[in-house]
């Protein structure tokens, strides 16, 4: 049984034209046209979006008559503590909003903060606070592009606790300010 994950259509589909690994085993890429499915990940040619179907479940997306993928392997689990990183990926992706500790999200997952902690950074090369800032950063570059909230609003939306730290961490992970990236979006 898969993880579910809260993300749009449109979300999902940002997600594997940029190729991010974040979503891995959390939903899969199913190609109408080929019958193929991918991991987000996957460094093959990205297929038209209208022949795209999305889901969450590898058994479901087989079940549907779609074959893995020979370039990304999707079916293949490459590490012992897959699901436990899934489930963590899950818990920040669905409770960004929220104010989320690390001793919040280890007992969610049932194990120790310093267990956690070591185990995610093994796993994905990040601390899982990083990871959740990047989730934010994710959410507030979607409503800075399609809606008509003011950064404060979008701050708060995305599960920031502070704009001072909002406007730090988009900063770092984007390398500009929201109010340069609303502009180039609206320009590019």
């Amino acid at each position: 049984m898969g993880t579910k994950i809260n993300l749009s259509f449109d979300e999902k589909w940002e997600k594997i034209i940029a190729c991010d690994q974040t979503y891995d085993g959390l939903f899969y890429t199913a190609v109408k046209t080929t019958k193929i499915y991918c991991r987000p990940s996957c460094k093959s040619r990205k297929p038209k979006k209208i022949n795209v179907e999305f889901y969450d479940d590898r058994q479901k997306v087989e079940n549907a008559g779609f074959r893995a993928c020979k370039r990304c392997k999707p079916e293949i689990e490459h590490s012992p503590h897959a699901q436990l990183i899934k489930d963590v990926l899950a818990y920040l992706i669905n409770g960004y909003k929220q104010r989320l500790t690390l001793q919040d999200i280890a007992n969610h997952i049932g194990i120790s903060p310093f267990h956690l902690e070591r185990l995610f950074k093994q796993e994905t090369g990040e601390t899982p606070r990083s990871y959740l800032e990047k989730i934010r950063i994710d959410k507030a570059a979607c409503l800075l592009k399609s809606s008509c909230y003011s950064n404060l609003e979008i701050c708060y939306e995305a599960g920031f606790q502070s704009p001072s730290n909002f406007y730090k961490v988009f900063r770092n992970v984007k390398q500009c300010s929201p109010s340069e990236f609303r502009e180039k979006e609206r320009r590019g």
